[in-house]
C-alpha cells in the first residue's frame, strides 16, 4: 500500500493523519519484519474504528473500504478537481497525471488484504470490504453524502480501467464539483485557529415550497427570482418579511431543495458572524456553483452596529459582490432595525422637510434588498384550510368539526392564526396518537 501511494502526484497531499496514509505506514512496518503483533493490531484497529466512524457519520455501507476511497477522490482539492468543476477535463497534459493517479486508486479498489490478516490473525479488513450497516433513521446521518459517495462507489468498480474511471470522475467533477460543496446542500459556517470552516449541515427539513399551502404569489416572485440567479441572469437580493409564523424562512430553505441539483447551495449566517461576510464571499466567488447567504430573523436592536457589515457586504463596499451570491433574510420588521424616537434627535428642518441622519442610515439597509416579499398573517379561514391539508398530509384520521375546534382552541392557547402554530396542532394531535 505505501508503494501505491508513493506513485500518486495530483492526489498526493491527504494529510499525514489521513486514514490511508496512516494504513500506508503499518504495511510498511509489516513488511519490514521486526514488529510487536499486538502492537501492530493496536494501530490497525484504531484505523479500522476511524473509518467506521466516518462511515456511520456519512452513511456508507457494504464495501466501508470502496467508499472511503471514493470519498477520497470527491473531497481532496487539487489542481485538477478545480479546474475540473470550473471547466471540465479538456485536452490538457494534466490528464496523463489524472490517470496516472486513478490508476493507483483501481489497484486499491482490488487491494488484498488477505495476506496480513492471515499473518496477524485478524479479520477486520474483510469485514469492512463487506458490511451490513444497522438500519438507522435517516436524521442520524447526511443522505446527501450517502447517496453520492455509494453511487459513484458503485460506478468505480464496474470501471474497466483508469481510462474508464476519468471518464466517471471528470464527469461527477463538472457536475457535481469536489469537497464539501459537492456532497451538501447547506452550511453553516465557523472560525478556527486555521481560518474560516463551512460546516455541513445534514439534519435539513426536506420541504419544498409547494408544502406551504397559500401565499401563491410570493412563492412565485421567489422562484423567479432564483431561477433567474441560476440561469445567470440579473437577479435581486431578497427580503422576506411580515408575521411570525408564517412560512417566510420555510419558503427559502424550500429552495436548496428544489434547485440542489441545479448547483444551488446555501450558507445559513448569523448575525455575530456578519463580519465574517467578506471572508466568505472570498472563499466562494471562484467556485461553480450559486450560493444563497441565508439570514434568518433579520433585525437589530438600537445600539447593535453589525447591521454596517451587511450593508457594506450587499452593496456600497470596495469589492463587489461576486455573481454567484445572493443574499436572502428574513424579518419580522419590514425596515429590519427598531426606530426609536432618540433617532430623531438629529433632525433637521428645512421648510416643510424633515429628514433624520440616523433614520435614513438605518431605513437604507432595507432599501439595499431588490426583493421585498410579505407574508401576512393567514386569516381564520386560511388557517383552517392550512389545519385540514397538513391532517391529511400526515394522515390523521379525526372528524373535521372536532379537528376545526381543537385547532381554534389551540390557536387562541398558542399566538393567533400562523402556519406555524397549524403545524405545532398537527403535531400536537400526532403525539396523541402514538400515546393511544
Amino acid at each position: 500500500m505505501h508503494r501505491e501511494l508513493a506513485h500518486l502526484l495530483l492526489f498526493s497531499d491527504l494529510g499525514e493523519d489521513e486514514i490511508l496514509v496512516r494504513l500506508a505506514e503499518i504495511f510498511r512496518d509489516w513488511e519490514a519484519g521486526g514488529w510487536d503483533r499486538d502492537e501492530l493490531v493496536r494501530r490497525i484497529y484504531g484505523q479500522i474504528k476511524r473509518l467506521l466512524d466516518l462511515s456511520t457519520v456519512c452513511g456508507f455501507d457494504q464495501n466501508l473500504w470502496h467508499c472511503y476511497l471514493t470519498w477520497l477522490l470527491v473531497t481532496n482539492r487539487n489542481s485538477f478537481t478545480q479546474t475540473c468543476e470550473r471547466v471540465g477535463a479538456g485536452d490538457g497534459s494534466v490528464n496523463h497525471f489524472a490517470k496516472n493517479d486513478f490508476a493507483v486508486f483501481r489497484r486499491l479498489f482490488g487491494f488484498d488484504f488477505g495476506p496480513i490478516e492471515e499473518d496477524l490473525g485478524i479479520d477486520c479488513f474483510s469485514t469492512i470490504c463487506d458490511y451490513r450497516a444497522i438500519p438507522k433513521r435517516e436524521r442520524t446521518y447526511n443522505r446527501d453524502v450517502s447517496c453520492q459517495i455509494q453511487s459513484l462507489c458503485r460506478t468505480l468498480e464496474n470501471a474497466d480501467d483508469e481510462e474508464d474511471m476519468f471518464r466517471l470522475l471528470t464527469d461527477y467533477y463538472r457536475r457535481y464539483g469536489y469537497g464539501t460543496f459537492a456532497m451538501n446542500r447547506a452550511f453553516r459556517i465557523q472560525r478556527t485557529d486555521r481560518g474560516l470552516e463551512f460546516l455541513p449541515i445534514s439534519n435539513i427539513d426536506r420541504v419544498v415550497l409547494d408544502d406551504l399551502l397559500g401565499y401563491e404569489k410570493q412563492k412565485e416572485e421567489l422562484r423567479r427570482n432564483t431561477e433567474a440567479f441560476l440561469e445567470g441572469k440579473s437577479a435581486n437580493n431578497v427580503l422576506l418579511y411580515g408575521d411570525a409564523g408564517t412560512g417566510k424562512s420555510t419558503s427559502v430553505k424550500a429552495l436548496i431543495n428544489e434547485y440542489y441539483d441545479r448547483g444551488l447551495r446555501m450558507i445559513e449566517i448569523y448575525k455575530h458572524q456578519f463580519r465574517d461576510l467578506s471572508a466568505v464571499m472570498g472563499q466562494i466567488k471562484n467556485r461553480n456553483y450559486r450560493f444563497i447567504i441565508f439570514i434568518d430573523d433579520l433585525s437589530f436592536e438600537e445600539n447593535e452596529v453589525e447591521y454596517k457589515f451587511l450593508k457594506a457586504v450587499i452593496e456600497g463596499g470596495v469589492e463587489t459582490r461576486p455573481d454567484n451570491v445572493l443574499i436572502y433574510a428574513t424579518s419580522n420588521r419590514r425596515h429590519l432595525i427598531r426606530e426609536t424616537w432618540n433617532d430623531r434627535t438629529d433632525m433637521e428642518h428645512h421648510g416643510d422637510i424633515h429628514r433624520s441622519d440616523t433614520v435614513e442610515e438605518k431605513l437604507s439597509l432595507a432599501s439595499r434588498f431588490g426583493v421585498t416579499i410579505n407574508y401576512n398573517a393567514p386569516t381564520p379561514k386560511e388557517y383552517r384550510s392550512i389545519v385540514r391539508f397538513l391532517a391529511q398530509k400526515q394522515g390523521i384520521d379525526m372528524d373535521e368539526e372536532t379537528l376545526l375546534a381543537m385547532a381554534n382552541t389551540w390557536e387562541v392557547r398558542h399566538g393567533g392564526f400562523s402556519g406555524r402554530v397549524a403545524q405545532q396542532f398537527i403535531h400536537y394531535l400526532e403525539g396523541l396518537e402514538t400515546e393511544s
